[in-house]
């Protein structure tokens, strides 16, 4: 398949569309290298990926659930239920951080749009393998740092959950044409 066909495949496939097939380390070791070939302003290479399998992906489902029922006011069994069915359903759930400098040499949307780009390198590699997959931006994501060990300027910026799926993925479409964005000047 050419990239630009991988491209356009590209789609968010969520937990409950995945079957139980497990992902193997060395796949996930190559989609995990993928996303070091982002783009990065002054090579500070700032995503950093806390991957989850097995028993450890189900005590994250587990704490957020908690973490949500403890923070939020009308809080339901139905939405706990939810939150810990994503990381059961899930073959595999990585935790999306990022490394922001202390010093501050470097604006933080920068090192933001560098980690999304190395996810986006990892979405790439898993829609060629057939890997679904689908990033989340939890309001508990805030609470990771409780769950695993962050470094001093390290955030987490969601989670990406992965998992091979049988159901074929429509056809894309977009709002408007490429031709309704851009503006050529000159």
């Amino acid at each position: 398949m050419l990239l630009a066909e991988i491209i356009e495949k590209r789609r968010a496939v969520f937990p409950d569309q995945y079957n139980d097939r497990p992902i193997e380390k060395e796949i996930l070791h190559e989609i995990l290298s993928a996303a070091n070939w982002a783009p990065t302003h002054k090579r500070t290479e700032p995503w950093r990926f806390k991957v989850m399998l097995g028993e450890s992906k189900f005590a994250l489902g587990k704490f957020l659930a908690e973490k949500y029922k403890e923070t939020t006011p009308k809080s339901s069994e139905f939405k706990c239920g939810k939150i810990e069915r994503k990381f059961r359903k899930s073959a595999c759930v990585i935790a999306i951080c990022c490394q922001f400098d202390p010093k501050k040499s470097l604006p933080e949307w920068e090192e933001i749009a560098a980690t999304a780009m190395a996810v986006q390198n990892m979405w790439l590699v898993c829609t060629e393998l057939g890997i679904g997959s689908y990033w989340s931006t939890p309001e508990t994501m805030k609470f990771f740092g409780e769950f695993a060990q962050l470094s001093e300027g390290e955030k987490c910026l969601g989670f990406f959950y992965m998992g091979y799926f049988d159901e074929s993925m429509p056809e894309g479409k977009r709002n408007s044409s490429i031709e309704e964005k851009t503006e050529w000047i000159g």
